[in-house]
């Protein structure tokens, strides 16, 4: 049976009520939202609103029409960059971002944005100091991811919302990789912009994602047309959350995205946190002895997410995945994993690292599996 150790990137399995809300929404459901007034068009309509309601809760949010839903992490991103910037607007990152942020950063700097990239440490963490001393007058926008999806690393979003909340600086925090992992209130952190994805630790299907926008933060649509009321106008409306939801929802995949959160609120976030962080310490504990394996990540268990990121002297980081999948049957990541500069800023450029990213699904047995493959392909070298 194949092992699977690449949650980083989509979590899989999916619990099995995940999979029933898909299938009922399709089977019994079955037609869009907000675009009929006849039962099953009402039906759709209460699924979405009930899957924004639970999914508000769930990040501390008070006014559930501040939710947005989207097709991912990386289209949150987008529409919280190029909705809020205008030229001569000042951006503070971090040299650890994924391109989802940064791609849309540089896009913005070529329209006339300025952007600093405050380096971090080789374990990939930045200094609040830092980002507190890289503030202008013209600063807009503070925009950073909450763990690394290269080390794992956890950043210290909470004193980074404070400052950006006292200097009157809006907070975008990306969760692509701790949403479902590490707790989120969005008033105790002070976030203005949270964009999450569905189909990671949130546990539902891919094409899912959501952001939250601050009340009295307007961003510019990234697309306009079709919301299913406000018919009379040529005008996209202004109303949340129709705002940013044109088109045909996925109503599928936010049944079962609102069956993912509910599957988390039964096992309790804190427990999920809890084995995965278990299976974490193992890989770094059983991989520390093994010669020539160099971790890349932070030091203290306490800034630790998911993933586990090293690499194999003498061996390139792509052939040992290779290796993995058709001698071993076991799947990991290798590579840049979209994150380029994070990998200059750790030293691991251009060839990236093994990055293995353990689920609640997974077992002991399945990490002590992993280990021992990678001990037989390195004596084998």
């Amino acid at each position: 049976m194949s092992i699977y150790l690449d949650n980083a990137a989509t979590s899989y399995p999916k619990p099995e009520p995940v999979y029933r809300a898909v299938d009922h929404a399709m089977r019994e459901v079955g037609v869009g939202p907000g675009r009929g007034g006849y039962r099953r068009g009402l039906e759709a309509t209460r699924l979405v609103f009930e899957a924004r309601e639970t999914l508000s809760a769930f990040f501390g949010i008070k006014d559930s029409s501040r939710l947005i839903f989207t097709h991912s992490t990386t289209e949150g991103l987008n529409l919280a960059v190029a909705g809020l910037l205008r030229p001569g607007d000042h951006v503070i990152t971090t040299t650890m971002e994924h391109n989802s942020l940064v791609r849309p950063l540089h896009r913005a700097a070529r329209e006339g944005v300025e952007i600093t990239w405050v380096g971090c440490d080789r374990h990939g963490f930045v200094d609040p100091a830092r980002v507190a001393a890289s503030i202008r007058r013209n600063t807009r926008l503070i925009a950073l991811s909450h763990c690394s999806n290269v080390t794992g690393t956890v950043q210290p979003v909470a004193e980074i919302g404070r400052l950006a909340r006292e200097a009157g600086i809006v907070f975008l925090l990306d969760a692509a990789q701790s949403a479902g992992l590490i707790p989120i209130d969005v008033n105790e952190y002070r976030i203005d912009l949270l964009a999450a994805p569905g189909h990671k630790g949130l546990y539902g299907p891919q094409g899912t994602g959501v952001l939250y926008v601050a009340e009295g933060l307007e961003l510019e649509p990234l697309l306009v047309g079709g919301t299913g009321g406000y018919s009379s106008s040529s005008s996209q409306p202004d109303a949340m959350p129709e705002r940013y939801e044109s088109g045909t929802l996925n109503t599928p995949g936010i049944a079962g995205l609102k069956a993912g959160i509910d599957f988390i609120l039964a096992a309790g976030l804190e427990n999920i946190r809890k084995r995965e962080s278990y299976f974490v310490s193992m890989l770094v504990q059983g991989l520390g002895p093994i010669p020539g394996i160099t971790i890349h990540g932070p030091e203290k268990p306490a800034l630790q997410g998911g993933a586990v990121s090293f690499t194999v002297e003498g061996i390139d980081p792509a052939l040992v995945g290779f290796t993995l999948d058709r001698e071993h049957d076991i799947f990991v990541r290798v590579g840049l994993h979209c994150a380029p500069d994070a990998h200059k800023t750790i030293g691991t450029y251009p060839e990236g690292t093994i990055r293995v990213s353990p689920g609640f699904f997974n077992t002991e047995q399945e990490i002590e599996t992993l280990l021992s493959a990678l001990q037989n392909i390195i004596k084998k070298r």
